[in-house]
């Protein structure tokens, strides 16, 4: 919690990363450190495409707390995630699923054009022969569907 994000070097990233063995710790770092670097966007690209669990969990992780605390990001930038997420929504291990839907959802809440975006998306993740994928596009659709957050 006293690392400076301006501070911290790509290496930094990469050997704290593989270092992760719990979601919690995680996505603590990520929401916290990682998100605020110069490197935010490059790691979760190359991390949710990495097979080590808690690896590919930040890559997503970071992915919806970029949307939250990136508050002068164009849209492109998250425009990027939708073939990964939508690549990776058969992961079926408990803690890659739930970050894959965790960006899915975080995107759409972004404002009107992400959620149309994301609701195409999760319509098309619906229709994967994986009920991996399946369970994470309906959970998505419930959220992204709500009168609470549309714009």
């Amino acid at each position: 919690m006293i690392a400076e994000s301006q501070l911290v070097s790509a290496e930094l990233m990469e050997e704290w990363v593989n270092d992760f063995d719990a979601w919690d710790v995680c996505d603590q770092v990520c929401w916290n450190l990682f998100d605020k670097t110069l490197y935010a966007y490059q790691k979760a690209t190359e991390w949710c495409q990495q097979e080590k669990e808690f690896v590919r969990r930040a890559g997503f992780v970071m992915m919806a707390e970029l949307t939250v605390h990136d508050k002068q990001a164009q849209d492109e930038a998250f425009v990027q995630f939708f073939p990964l997420i939508k690549h990776y929504a058969g992961d079926e291990r408990k803690f890659v699923k739930k970050a894959v839907n965790w960006a899915l959802r975080q995107i759409g809440k972004r404002n009107g054009h992400l959620r149309a975006l994301a609701l195409e998306c999760a319509y098309e993740i619906h229709d994967m022969d994986s009920e991996t994928a399946r369970w994470m596009a309906r959970d998505a659709l419930k959220e992204l569907q709500s009168k609470e957050i549309k714009n």
